[in-house]
């Protein structure tokens, strides 16, 4: 028998598209992912075809002549592939050659006796049929088995491809049972998924199933990367500068950030208080991981960005939030800060302007906050200004570590994925008190190392630019700035919207509670934040965040990161799919 390349594709594509079920007559139900399962009969059906030409010295196609006499070792190599793919364990071995040849044709749906090829264990009960048809495949147990079978989900990792989780059956004797052990660290099963990344991909894959969704989710400019910047990350490539860099950073690149933090910022660092590492997340996670102990608190002003509670937690610290509200333009109160601290106390987060409201700190406040964090030895305090640069006059950014003695408590971060449209370069950098500084570099040495040295150039050229990202990024912030003002002005137009007019970044942090608890015939009740949203999305097509997910489910996020002609088609939408849920409301 010789299957050439189109057949084996045909016949293993005929596997996949079978559904896998368990019932309590011992056959068996529940869906299995199809790519899973074309990867796992690829891998064994290739497996066999390999140890085959092994064995015989065959060289070309996928001949299956018949073997007089086994190789033990081969047989066994075989079976514990095949075992490993699909959580299967035999109880006994494969005494004939034709058994491997057998199954081999089998699983790849060709059997040279009839259409329907079935191959069977030696152990009672357990048989993989293999159906010509080509709409379903089953794998089937005998009721005699049905009382020591079970379904587990199991995580395998594939010797020669990438890493797929399969489904498994593990069969289950008297004498021995099986089981792989699936449990996941208490510190990870405390973190939350992302919902801006999880909804984000969720309007992408609906654009790309022809759904004319607009996403307004993700927090990214829409504007390309400043051709200086690129152009230097293109000659670095062409230049052979692909090689590592320091843990830390290049020189180069931390010596033009001490001097951008000196002449921008007003605080001064050296090169080695600097630490470069891949985007600002890493460089806020490693802090909190440097300086927290397990119990510690970290303290969060909400509405928040949605990784630092979860970051905390990973770092078996306690996030607690203070909540803020729209009449105060989403600014912590000094008062309420004062409050909450304990000797647990540990950091403070502060991030201005705000991801996801806008709002931009006064340095006046930020003073009386400084004054706070001065009575508690123990405070320190995480200034995130990655969007430092969108800011709209009369605001002003002032950095943190700028205040009278906060110098020695504050770990500044910040980056290029905003303020230079580079979101994909993967770029941040930490800069702070040398002994704090020295700890994040350690976490970073021994998990990602230093960032990519094609990016750490771009960089460079991009803190080239002038003061504030020159003329590119003043270019950007108008264009924020116009797109801004178009939707401030639309939403104070629906009735029960509350605003509050965001200083910087690119968000709008809008309250529509006033909807809440409104039926809708044909979706439900919306209770939430997100199932607002998801109304949004069904209704309007337009990709919108939960507020929830900032830590204030009277609000949605909206990203003006796009085109002005896409937000006044979104602000149409979202509008019409309100009306409705106004007429509701009013009846």
């Amino acid at each position: 028998m010789r299957l050439n390349n189109q057949e084996l594709d045909q016949n293993v594509e005929r596997w996949t598209r079978g559904v896998l079920l368990w019932v309590p007559d011992g056959s068996v139900t529940g869906s299995l992912h199809a790519l899973n399962l074309r990867n796992c009969f690829y891998w064994f059906q290739a497996t066999c075809i390999r140890e085959y030409k092994l064995k015989t010295k065959e060289k070309k196609g996928t001949h299956l002549p018949p073997i007089t006499k086994p190789q033990p070792n081969v047989i066994l190599h075989v079976r514990y592939k095949f075992r490993r793919c699909f959580g299967l364990r035999f109880q006994s071995t494969f005494t004939e050659s034709s058994q491997l040849r057998t199954m081999a044709a089998q699983i790849s749906g060709i059997s040279s006796t009839c259409s329907t090829g079935s191959f069977r264990d030696q152990s009672p009960g357990l048989a993989f049929d293999s159906l010509s048809s080509t709409r379903s495949s089953t794998i089937s147990f005998s009721s005699k088995l049905s009382a020591n079978l079970s379904i587990k989900s199991l995580e395998t990792r594939r010797l020669h491809k990438s890493s797929t989780i399969c489904s498994a059956v593990v069969v289950e004797n008297n004498s021995e049972q099986i089981e792989l052990d699936t449990t996941l660290s208490p510190r990870v099963n405390s973190v939350k998924p992302s919902k801006t990344v999880a909804i984000t991909d969720q309007a992408t894959a609906l654009v790309e199933a022809g759904v004319p969704v607009i996403r307004l989710a993700a927090g990214e400019p829409d504007f390309d990367t400043p051709a200086v910047i690129a152009e230097a990350g293109i000659n670095a490539i062409r230049e052979g500068y692909t090689r590592y860099t320091p843990n830390a950073g290049t020189l180069e690149l931390r010596t033009v950030i001490c001097k951008k933090l000196k002449e921008e910022n007003d605080i001064s660092y050296t090169p080695d208080q600097i630490v470069v590492s891949n985007g600002a997340k890493q460089s806020i996670l490693q802090a909190i991981l440097a300086v927290c102990s397990p119990g510690d608190e970290v303290i969060i002003p909400a509405p928040f960005w949605v990784s630092y509670p979860e970051m905390a937690r990973l770092a078996d610290a306690t996030p607690v939030i203070l909540p803020a509200n729209i009449s105060e333009n989403f600014l912590l109160d000094p008062k309420l800060l004062e409050s909450k601290l304990t000797e647990k106390s540990r950091l403070l987060i502060l991030c201005s302007p705000s991801n996801p409201t806008g709002s931009v700190y006064p340095k006046k406040l930020l003073q009386e906050i400084a004054q706070v964090v001065a009575n508690h030895p123990r405070l320190l305090v995480i200034s995130d200004e990655i969007y430092e640069h969108i800011i709209y006059a009369p605001s002003v950014h002032t950095s943190f570590a700028s205040l009278p003695g906060m110098w020695e408590r504050t770990l500044t971060v910040n980056g290029f994925s905003k303020a230079f449209a580079m979101t994909g370069w993967r770029l941040g950098y930490i800069a702070g008190p040398k002994h704090f500084i020295a700890a994040c570099n350690k976490i970073q040495s021994q998990s990602t190392s230093g960032a990519s040295s094609i990016s750490q150039k771009a960089a460079v050229a991009a803190l080239g630019m002038g003061h504030a990202g020159g003329e590119a990024v003043s270019h950007m912030v108008k264009a924020f700035r116009e797109r801004r003002d178009f939707l401030v002005s639309f939403f104070q137009e629906l009735d029960g919207v509350k605003i509050s007019e965001p200083q910087g970044a690119f968000y709008l942090f809008l309250d529509f509670s006033y909807y809440y608890g409104t039926e809708v015939d044909g979706f439900g009740l919306i209770k939430d934040s997100e199932s607002l949203c998801r109304y949004l999305l069904e209704k309007g097509q337009v990709a919108l965040v939960p507020g929830d997910a900032f830590g204030d489910d009277s609000c949605i996020r909206i990203s003006y990161a796009a085109s002005l002609s896409d937000l006044q088609t979104a602000a149409d939408r979202i509008k019409e799919a309100i009306l409705t849920l106004k007429t509701t409301v009013s009846l």
